[in-house]
């Protein structure tokens, strides 16, 4: 019967890792579900719908083929179609009945025309149509994310809704048409760990059923000895048989074995001949059981090993614990940050990438690509005085290591503005910076127009988070501040011309204050100077500070206040008071180098740039308008004719 069952039990074990082993091999579906995607006319660039890629659940990866370079980027849908406004596309996206469908797109305006574009962009880049059959679309601040390979790419996506693909070559040759979708399938089984561990078990019951078998068996085969039979009658023994004839019954002694004639010894007598491969059969049959269950152990502990974890049913999985954060009330009809933390860091990087190039080789055309305004004009002087000057030591660069404060624009129009609080974590000396940076329209990259480094001990207000954005404070809602934007330079400059006569010499803080009695302070010097050089009586002196025609960049906080960046430009003028008198530039290297001469008969004019960063309170708050950030730069010398 002990065989019964472990034959049993070997046919249900061989059928349980049978089944278990299937599922993982024949019986095992596809991994992926691909969709192609057809292209009927070429087109210089291709636009993927997002809903195309959500078409199913799961992962998407992207499968483009071709010859020579291959672009693809992703971002949204939105910022992608007004980059293609004014080119022919092939757009893609689902019907009604969820199958891809291709239509050209042929351009609806005119590069840098659209509304709420700069003039001067909207003229540069119709220009740049001109040189140019196609734009090449790496490099642009509008994508998310970008990817160029050579011949083939793949990559993995999980793009939520509102979000596109653009695909491309170099926006001249047709864009590749070798375009295909897929998405991982569930390919779980977890019926194979059960069935495998059910089938090992039943196999290790089926091994010790058959041990125990022939166990059995051995023990039944062993000798059986059988009792003796009746003894016949006994009779009495005649005592008196004479000796002599015993004798004579005898053989002969030299027939005799010797060996026969030797007492039989008690060991002789018990040796069990017959008995010892018996008993030596029977103590190796344990170790025979133990070597049949360990190969079947060790066969189990293998089916065991190539189980995964999807091979297995998973039961009360752990839900994760939602973590609180502070709550934000996002306003009815809010508009997408115009960066996201991930574009803006590599904006800032490709920023302070571009002008650390343009600062070694003095090329002003490549540092504009990334600057205008103060900011621009400030890097203009400083090259053409490093030219002459080699020991003036480089413009400090933007740090990109961490960014602390990331506050976009919430917007899906142009032009855009984002500010960034950044610092180094290699240079615990180096200040941190902050900066306004701002998109003309979709053809543009992000330019710097303010730049200043934070006061020693700043608190920056409170800020809406990136994912959010924040909107610029415009005209009708600068009434909602303690001061206007627009009316903070001048504020500034009333109080260094005033002092504390001004009217709004309260409305700032204390640094405000000081940075305003230290430009007071260098006037004073300058006077002082003049005294001292015996010239005050043949030259005089007189000092101008006032807002540059740069608009200030105004971003709303969370407590209804805003941070506003403004420019101003303080000019400190010398002329002589006699016909007979010069101005002579004596040992000041900076004069004679932007002047290009050693005196002035008429008098010379030096000015410097200051850019500002202020925190602006709220209409009825108690607080001071807070000075955020300061930097100065000298931005010419210019002989009076």
């Amino acid at each position: 019967m002990r065989f019964v069952w472990a034959v049993v039990a070997f046919v249900l074990a061989t059928l349980l890792i049978g089944a278990g082993i299937a599922q993982r091999t024949i019986f095992m579906g596809p991994s992926v579900q691909q969709m192609e995607l057809s292209v009927e006319e070429p087109t210089p660039f291709v636009l993927v719908d997002g809903a195309v890629l959500r078409e199913n659940p799961g992962q998407q990866t992207l499968l483009i083929r071709d010859e020579g370079d291959i672009f693809a980027a992703y971002g949204r849908t939105a910022d992608m179609q007004a980059w293609l406004a004014d080119a022919t596309y092939t757009a893609i996206d689902l019907d009604d009945e969820g199958a891809p469908v291709s239509t050209v797109v042929e351009p609806t305006v005119v590069a840098g025309e659209e509304d709420g574009a700069d003039a001067d962009a909207a003229e540069g880049s119709t220009d740049a149509d001109a040189e140019e059959p196609g734009r090449n679309p790496e490099g642009s601040d509008l994508w998310l994310d970008s990817f160029v390979e050579q011949d083939q790419m793949i990559t993995d996506m999980q793009l939520p809704e509102g979000m596109s693909v653009l695909i491309a070559k170099d926006g001249t040759e047709p864009a590749p048409s070798d375009i295909v979708v897929s998405w991982p399938l569930n390919t779980s089984t977890p019926w194979v760990g059960p069935l495998i561990t059910a089938g090992g078990a039943v196999l290790l019951f089926g091994l010790v059923m058959y041990v125990l078998a022939i166990r059995h068996q051995r023990r039944g085969r062993g000798p059986r000895r059988k009792g003796p039979g009746p003894l016949p009658a006994t009779e009495p023994i005649d005592l008196a048989v004479d000796s002599a004839t015993i004798r004579e019954a005898l053989p002969p002694k030299e027939a005799q074995d010797p060996a026969a004639t030797e007492p039989e010894t008690p060991e002789s007598a018990e040796e069990p001949t017959v008995q010892k491969p018996e008993k030596a059969e029977h103590r190796a049959a344990p170790m025979r059981r133990r070597l049949l269950v360990l190969p079947a152990l060790g066969l189990a502990g293998l089916l065991f090993a190539g189980c995964s974890s999807d091979s297995w049913p998973q039961f009360g999985e752990a839900t994760p614990t939602p973590t609180p954060t502070p709550t934000v009330i996002t306003p009815e009809n809010q508009k997408p940050p115009a960066v996201t933390e991930a574009q803006a860091s590599r904006i800032l990087q490709d920023i302070s990438a571009t002008l650390e190039e343009a600062d070694a080789a003095m090329d002003i055309d490549l540092a504009a690509t990334r600057l205008e305004g103060l900011a621009l004009d400030a890097r203009k002087t400083d090259y053409a005085l490093r030219k002459s000057l080699t020991d003036r030591p480089l413009p400090a660069v933007i740090p990109t290591d961490a960014i602390e404060v990331l506050l976009p624009q919430a917007t899906d129009a142009w032009p855009r503005t984002v500010l960034v609080l950044s610092k180094s974590k290699s240079d615990d000396t180096a200040p941190p910076v902050i900066l306004t940076m701002t998109q003309a329209d979709p053809w543009s990259d992000y330019k710097v127009t303010d730049i200043a480094e934070m006061q020693a001990s700043t608190e920056v207000p409170q800020l809406a988070p990136a994912w959010l954005g924040t909107s610029v404070i415009t005209e009708n809602a600068a009434a909602f501040l303690t001061l206007a934007p627009d009316e903070i330079a001048a504020a500034f400059a009333d109080v260094v011309d005033s002092g504390e006569e001004s009217e709004y010499y309260s409305a700032f803080d204390p640094v405000t204050i000081a940075l305003a009695e230290s430009i007071i302070s260098s006037r004073d010097a300058v006077t002082q100077a003049l005294v001292d050089n015996g010239a005050a009586e043949t030259s005089s002196a007189s000092f101008d500070i006032e807002p540059t025609d740069q608009p200030p960049v105004a971003l709303a906080t969370l407590d209804s206040g805003a941070i506003v960046a403004v420019s101003l430009v303080d000019s400190e003028s010398i002329t002589p008071t006699s016909d007979d008198a010069v101005i002579r530039f004596g040992d000041n290297a900076e004069a004679k180098t932007l002047t290009g001469a050693e005196e002035a008969s008429k008098g010379v004019v030096t000015t410097y740039g200051l850019q500002l960063f202020f925190s602006v309170p709220s209409q009825g708050s108690t607080e001071q308008i807070r000075l955020l950030a300061v930097h100065q730069d000298i931005l010419n010398v210019e002989v009076i004719k």
